[in-house]
């Protein structure tokens, strides 16, 4: 899923740096550990050198009482320099002047405060208030900020927000979480129920992608729950899944979960008429080269109409040696023989002639 995270981190420095995704268009030919890692030292570029003006302000605060530094937040400086100078506060000190402030102004200032002082003011904050907070940041629909803020809120806090937003927010958010290890216990706190909802809206609503980079960052488990419940929605609905995967290039963030399906729901999916179509079967096999996931991808060709099955076996057949060489070497390391023996049998005799060549084939344990 390494595309998905790249994106999402590129959204996120965009809205970081104040500036349009498309200028950012260059970080998508990066790993996502080093967008995240740029959007890391934009942070401190940002915060650590704040003006002096702004610890002179946050210094003044100290002097006044909560709520007379809530009104000269509200009044004076606006969400924005508000934010900056709750940056420069102590936490608790924070959280007092933010607990006199309307739950509005607290929203539309929780997208500019420095994102490393968020657990530590959020730790202080009554759950309330949190939850107030949190279902205006949804109305707002900043589910960027949302996905700084969803991994430091306290289970309970969880509990009373989930069945107040919707589940495309529930998506979009988890699509920005700063946070991910804390995706699976959202996903435990939403239950079996919402869980599906989710899923369907993601059908409904071709949030594909967004769903797929949160079955990307929960535990195995619930990544199989996750598979399962998209596997069981309507034909009409789980095709457009296929073809944003291909027109997207993020068969890396579905294979995997294709691998977890039960024969009958990889049977499903075989059927799709997106996987009848010659461009669509022709991209996944470049795409599974360069991601080495023959092991995930093998099983539902065997279960593919046999014109797919031709398709992918002609495409296969293309490889140079090299790739070739590759993909035998890790069916023989996984045991795959049965899955890509009755693919080679689908190629022409030159082809099958230059596979049963390669050195990797030889070595195929008997």
């Amino acid at each position: 899923m390494d595309k998905l995270r790249g994106r999402a981190e590129t959204l996120k420095t965009a809205r970081l740096l104040g500036v349009e995704p498309d200028a950012l268009a260059f970080l998508g030919a990066l790993p996502a550990d080093d967008v995240r890692r740029f959007r890391t030292e934009c942070v401190a570029a940002l915060y650590d050198r704040a003006p002096e003006m702004l610890d002179r302000i946050a210094s003044a605060t100290k002097l006044v009482p909560a709520g007379v530094a809530a009104a000269i937040s509200q009044k004076a400086l606006g969400p924005r320099l508000a934010a900056a100078v709750a940056g420069r506060l102590e936490p608790a000190r924070a959280a007092d002047i933010i607990e006199k402030l309307p739950v509005s102004f607290t929203a539309e200032s929780c997208g500019h405060l420095d994102p490393r002082r968020i657990s530590g003011i959020v730790d202080r904050l009554d759950e309330n208030l949190l939850v107030r907070i949190s279902v205006a940041l949804a109305e707002r629909e900043d589910h960027v900020t949302m996905g700084r803020f969803v991994g430091h809120l306290r289970d309970g806090a969880l509990r009373r927000i989930l069945p107040q937003v919707s589940d495309a927010v529930v998506l979009r958010t988890g699509f920005f979480v700063d946070i991910p290890e804390r995706l699976g216990q959202i996903v435990e706190l939403m239950g079996e129920e919402r869980l599906a909802a989710v899923i369907a809206t993601a059908a409904r609503e071709g949030l594909w992608p967004e769903a797929l980079a949160v079955a990307g960052m929960v535990t195995g488990q619930q990544r199989g729950r996750i598979a399962a419940l998209a596997a069981a929605q309507p034909a009409e609905l789980l095709d457009p899944l296929v073809v944003t995967v291909a027109g997207q290039g993020l068969w890396e963030s579905l294979l995997p979960l294709v691998a977890l399906l039960g024969e009958e729901e990889l049977r499903v999916v075989a059927g799709l008429p997106a996987l009848r179509d010659a461009d669509v079967l022709g991209g996944v096999v470049p795409a599974v080269v360069a991601t080495g996931l023959w092991g995930e991808f093998l099983p539902l060709v065997e279960v593919l109409p046999e014109e797919s099955r031709r398709v992918v076996a002609s495409r296969a057949a293309a490889l140079s040696d090299a790739e070739l060489d590759a993909l035998v070497r890790e069916v023989g390391k996984r045991d795959l023989w049965d899955l890509v023996l009755p693919l080679v049998e689908l190629m022409s005799d030159e082809a099958k002639v230059r596979i049963f060549a390669l050195p990797a084939f030889e070595e195929k344990p008997s």
